[in-house]
């Protein structure tokens, strides 16, 4: 599932990247148009790295993958994979409304996929498991879910608000999650 799972992602941000084009001209002011569309790689290249890291974390915790466990990563990895388009779109439309409330609806649906996948790893290993242990009431994983909702909300009519509650979520990702390695160790 480890494995599985690195390969895909290590895809996604080679998609995200083949995706920048390079500037027709040698100065700044050849940049300066491509400005949003690197803006939202940046993000979402943060975004693939927080979920990488912590679905490695997490997956350590495992004993014996089960089939809901390999559905629910499917899951996850399903959402992850949309990364790209979202990315994309929202670059290129210069953080537009719509392509930013997409942009979290892919990572409000990412979320809830790796809850799931969460959630269900636990079932399986037990309500006193390392990763029970370790993600306790998971603040963090809730409050990301307001904050993807309220982003969504005021995309449309503050698309900029939405790019920097999306940044904010990944700001409070950014630092590894701990919890896991601390109940490991």
């Amino acid at each position: 599932m480890e494995a599985f799972s690195d390969d895909v992602i290590a895809i996604i941000i080679t998609i995200m990247v083949l995706e920048l084009k390079v500037p027709h001209g040698a100065d700044f002011t050849a940049i300066k148009p491509l400005f949003p569309v690197l803006l939202s790689y940046m993000l979402s290249f943060i975004y693939v790295g927080i979920y990488w890291n912590n679905h490695h974390h997490m997956v350590h915790t495992v004993k014996a993958v089960t089939a809901g466990m390999l559905w629910a990563n499917l899951h996850l990895l399903f959402w992850l994979s949309l990364l790209p388009f979202v990315t994309g779109w929202m670059g290129e439309n210069h953080f537009a409304g719509l392509p930013i409330a997409l942009y979290g609806v892919m990572l409000l649906m990412a979320a809830l996929a790796y809850q799931v996948l969460q959630r269900s790893i636990i079932v399986s290993q037990g309500s006193n498991s390392v990763l029970s242990q370790a993600v306790g009431r998971d603040i963090k994983g809730k409050l990301s879910l307001f904050v993807y909702l309220a982003a969504i909300i005021t995309a449309n009519f503050c698309p900029w608000l939405a790019a920097t509650l999306y940044a904010l979520v990944a700001l409070m990702w950014l630092v590894p999650d701990k919890r896991i390695e601390a109940v490991l160790s």
